[in-house]
């Protein structure tokens, strides 16, 4: 049976894929860094290797002798000031990966991509079909990715790389170790911390498992050179919260900030950052990542990948569950 490689094993999705294909019986390899946190894996069984994603000798011993590549590797702060990080690894690194996986030749080479790259549509769900078109609103987050599933599209394009690209949504659920930002909300929900919402501030969401299962299921029916939304349902940011809360034991929260009061929490953020000379995590780019994103249709993964997700806010019950068994079993 061939090995399966999935690349950034240590972070929220890449741990689920490694996960569910250690329960399929795969022989599995990851590939890490040597300062990685390796909690979501550390108890499966599977091959390790070191190394950065910029070192193309130690990716092409990564990828010696793979069936599949599962590529979860990302910056995603939208907050930096200097945006030159985001390129480094999701297009310029990513683009040395690209160059090793032509060259050793894989059965599928399954890219995470996210949900930033799919249109904006006000009068339907937008699909894959529909060309990006808000660029210029999304910042320099939004533009790594989008120039990195161009990289991917390209090359699969042109050079025959047999690479499928999955356009994941925001992803709760169990195993959120960090946690991850959107995840970090949702459990200040559950323990009663979160005392507001954005009004109309609301985003596709997914739940762990079922994002991992489609990117598994897209190394075996994916098809070469496609797109697909990997999305369970569009979600208020309020409704979010409260199917936290209200599984942590605490009652909804009803305190509703206009969203005009958070872009201008977003100047005074940027302002900030210029003052301080520091990163500051609100800025206007990351607030108005709260309320951009219009709803999208998943039935191409449904009816290609044979994909059928899990309920969303039984994920969001399921992450709150591990938040709170982190909680008891501390030391």
């Amino acid at each position: 049976m061939a090995t399966q490689l999935v690349m950034g094993a240590s972070g929220f999705l890449g741990s689920h894929v490694t996960r569910l294909l250690v329960e399929r019986g795969e022989p599995v390899r990851v590939f890490l860094r040597e300062t990685s946190s390796t909690r979501g894996i550390d108890d499966l069984d599977v091959e390790r290797v070191y190394g950065e994603i910029t070192d193309l000798e130690a990716v092409r011993k990564a990828m010696a002798d793979v069936d599949d590549v599962f590529y979860c590797v990302v910056d995603t702060r939208s907050w930096l000031r200097d945006p030159a990080p985001l390129f480094r690894t999701n297009v310029e690194a990513l683009s040395g990966v690209l160059e090793v996986a032509v060259e050793v030749g894989l059965h599928r080479f399954v890219f995470t991509s996210s949900i930033t790259t799919v249109a904006r549509n006000t009068d339907r769900q937008a699909t894959e079909e529909d060309p990006h078109n808000w660029l210029r609103k999304g910042g320099a987050y939004v533009r790594s990715r989008v120039e990195a599933e161009e990289l991917v599209l390209a090359c699969a394009r042109d050079r025959g790389l047999p690479a499928v690209v999955m356009c994941v949504s925001n992803t709760y659920g169990a195993g959120d170790h960090q946690p991850t930002p959107h995840g970090s909300l949702v459990k200040a929900a559950s323990r009663g911390k979160l005392r507001w919402y954005i009004r109309g501030a609301a985003s596709e969401v997914v739940g762990i498992r079922s994002a991992a299962e489609a990117l598994v299921l897209a190394a075996s029916h994916g098809r070469v050179g496609e797109r697909y939304i990997v999305s369970e349902r569009y979600l208020s940011m309020r409704d979010l919260h409260d199917v936290a809360a209200v599984e942590g034991g605490f009652p909804p929260v009803r305190v509703g900030v206009p969203y005009s009061v958070m872009y201008a929490a977003g100047f005074v953020g940027d302002v900030l950052a210029r003052v301080l000379r520091r990163d500051v995590p609100l800025n206007r780019s990351s607030v108005r990542l709260m309320k951009i994103y219009t709803p999208v249709d998943h039935s191409k993964a449904v009816r290609e990948l044979g994909w059928e997700p899990a309920t969303t806010p039984d994920e969001i019950r399921e992450a709150v569950a591990f938040y709170n068994s982190t909680v008891r079993t501390r030391p």
